[in-house]
């Protein structure tokens, strides 16, 4: 699952047609945390593979992936409207309305040691689920 995940963002970071050394070391980070060793990223990161079916994610593992995703958008401090784009498609997948990312980015900080109130964060996020 955490592969899926990981691809998501390497998607993401792959849509303004290049990764960012931010968006690199967020995307390492992440999968550290998991226990995904840097060549495997490394591989994942050069051959991005399609986004497959998001659907089966408990309501907790959406939020992390949004939450990831829309902290991996403002890491290289530029966000871009394709980027926005496609974070959106992403929401969707997972089963929120598009207007969750807009809701969510002004409280997600880009640096990852920055924590928000996830709760609060999660609760707003719950009523945009479809």
């Amino acid at each position: 699952m955490i592969k899926e995940q990981l691809n998501v963002l390497i998607n993401l970071a792959a849509s303004d047609n290049t990764v960012a050394d931010k968006e690199a070391k967020v995307i390492h980070i992440i999968a550290k945390a998991n226990g995904i060793s840097k060549e495997e990223v490394d591989s994942m990161l050069k051959k991005p593979q399609p986004i497959g079916d998001l659907s089966s994610f408990s309501e907790d593992q959406k939020f992390e992936n949004l939450y990831h995703l829309i902290q991996l958008m403002k890491s290289d401090g530029q966000v871009f409207k394709s980027e926005i784009h496609f974070c959106e498609q992403v929401a969707e997948k997972l089963g929120y309305k598009k207007g969750v990312v807009a809701e969510l980015s002004s409280r997600i900080y880009s640096d990852p040691t920055i924590t928000s109130d996830r709760k609060l964060l999660m609760d707003r996020a719950h009523k945009f689920l479809k």
